[in-house]
């Protein structure tokens, strides 16, 4: 499945209980069409005590969120854009800004 978002790139939530909130992508699974996103859509886990939690208890931490309710952040402008794709003369392909037109530079993972 093609994916408009990449690790590293800086998303904000357009929908759900966490919109409006920002954060870096850190993880993408595709075939799930989804986005682990740093500081987003936590979730409560109760853990047992074991060789790397010593004391269990509840842990709260980042579950993936749908892609369909993140958007890139558009380094130029810092808002949210869609995102169009072009192929170069010498068959590099780029992400391109829907709102500004400039090009979107890699994330560095």
């Amino acid at each position: 499945m093609k994916m408009h978002l990449r690790k590293g790139d800086q998303v904000e939530v357009i929908g759900g209980v966490d919109a409006g909130r920002r954060g870096r992508v850190l993880r993408v699974l595709p075939k799930k069409s989804r986005a682990l996103v740093e500081g987003v859509n936590f979730i409560k886990r109760h853990t047992r005590p074991g060789p790397k939690n010593q004391q269990g208890g509840i842990i709260e931490k980042e579950a993936p969120i749908h892609v369909s309710n993140l958007m890139l952040i558009d380094p130029q402008t810092d808002e949210p854009t869609r995102i169009r794709r072009q192929r170069l003369e010498n068959g590099v392909r780029i992400r391109l800004s829907v709102k500004s037109g400039e090009q979107i530079t890699e994330a560095s993972s």
